[in-house]
């Protein structure tokens, strides 16, 4: 061990005459302590806050959407999805009409956000289906896939015709697939009737009257998103277009892609392939303003607990103050005996970062134990109308500990240049004067 280590680490022991001294180092070490566990702590939650909504974002839409700039529809889309569906980079594909209907179940209604889909291509880029909780999204199949029965509870009918041939009948209404939240407020459960009206009515000689039609609750869905669990509902395609009396028409073509962070090339990419009318939107464009917000939470948060490890890093620079004024004939003595300036300043240096290294190892233990505990048990709950995630998520990532305890060393580093300078300054023959 070096000399000026081995008396650092000696003088931290050492009995004070002073206990004001010993006991200004004990809150130095739990302020930092606490300073860097309540960091560790904060950015692990900010962390598992952008992770937990980047995951469920993501997961629960396409990486790129492809639409018409004038929003007029795509029309002859099967053959442009099957081209488009060929470029690079481009997992899977899938069609989509959306439309705003009101839904409503006897008094009570609400406003949702229709996707008309194919279930199977759905899937493929989404995973909101997967979250379907009760019921089935089964169901949401075309029609033609379900066979002819003369039982009516399968929903199809085959009846004989006057040529003989078999004529098929929807005896019940069409399936569609609402969120939790929105079933909860409808007071809806699989097998209830809903109510579906779309603002895009028919022109009549009493003016323009809304369209509506009967759907069939066959699944609900819980993605713990509250956005989409509020406000999203599935229908078939087929019957959405029939609902919004757009025949053979999307709104939208949602792409999956290999790498999601490459959204915004892909995108141009398939513009391009796309032609003139076209543009894309990306998972990142969509929610840019939530990712924002997260990163400048995440800054003002660091900076606020930040200043509980500024104020240990007073508590250091008054306990190193006061030791070296305790200390002030050994120093002379030290000094008398060849230890050279430059040694009795390393010596206090050290005797701070000795303060902070044991809080801030003491603040990484409690921080990372609280952490893991917290994303293990999730045992602190959010209100998911306010926070969009029912629960609180932990994050801690390692870089969060390097940069934390750069922080809280640099702080102790900084605290002690003013009592080492002043131990250096000790000149023997004044110090020992009186003595």
């Amino acid at each position: 061990m070096r000399f000026e280590l081995f008396i650092a680490a000696r003088y931290l022991r050492a009995r004070r005459r002073q206990a004001v001294v010993g006991l200004i180092t004990v809150i130095s070490v739990v302020g930092v302590a606490a300073g860097v566990a309540s960091l560790i702590i904060a950015l692990a939650i900010t962390n598992g806050m952008r992770r937990d909504l980047q995951e469920r974002l993501v997961g629960s839409t396409s990486h790129v959407d492809l639409m018409r700039v004038a929003g007029d529809g795509i029309r002859d889309w099967q053959p442009l999805m099957a081209r488009l569906g060929q470029l690079p980079h481009v997992v899977a594909v899938a069609p989509g009409l959306y439309g705003q209907v009101l839904i409503s179940r006897g008094a009570r209604s609400g406003g949702a956000l229709i996707k008309g889909i194919l279930p199977a291509d759905e899937l493929k880029v989404g995973n909101l289906l997967q979250a379907v909780n009760q019921g089935s999204a089964a169901e949401l199949g075309t029609v033609s896939d379900l066979p002819c029965s003369g039982q009516l509870d399968t929903g199809v009918l085959c009846l004989n015709g006057p040529d003989g041939t078999q004529i098929r009948i929807d005896s019940l209404p069409p399936p569609i697939v609402i969120g939790n939240e929105l079933a909860m407020s409808l007071g809806a459960g699989v097998g209830d009737t809903l109510l579906v009206t779309s603002p895009q009515g028919e022109l009549t000689p009493l003016g323009l009257v809304p369209r509506y039609q009967r759907f069939r609750v066959v699944g609900i869905f819980a993605s713990g998103f509250y956005q989409y669990d509020d406000g999203y509902a599935f229908m078939r395609l087929a019957d959405a277009q029939r609902l919004f009396s757009e025949p053979d028409l999307i709104s939208v073509i949602s792409f999956k892609i290999d790498d999601l962070y490459k959204a915004v090339e892909v995108g141009k990419e398939i513009e391009g392939a796309a032609g003139p009318g076209f543009q894309t939107t990306n998972w990142m464009q969509q929610n840019r303003e939530l990712f924002r917000a997260l990163k400048l939470e995440q800054v003002v948060t660091f900076v606020v607990l930040a200043l509980i490890v500024v104020v240990a890093a007073l508590n250091i620079l008054i306990a190193l103050t006061m030791m070296v004024m305790e200390k002030t004939r050994d120093i002379a003595v030290m000094m008398s005996f060849g230890v050279r300036a430059e040694q009795v300043r390393k010596i206090f240096l050290l005797q701070g970062l000795l303060i902070s290294s044991i809080g801030t190892v003491l603040g990484l233990v409690v921080g990372y134990a609280a952490s893991i505990l917290g994303s293990h048990y999730r045992f602190i709950h959010l209100d998911a109308s306010v926070y969009s995630i029912d629960y609180l998520p932990f994050a801690p990532r390692v870089v969060d500990a390097l940069i934390v305890a750069g922080v809280s060393l640099g702080m102790a580093l900084l605290a002690t240049i003013y009592p080492s300078g002043s131990a250096a300054s000790v000149l023997p023959a004044e110090a020992l004067r009186y003595e």
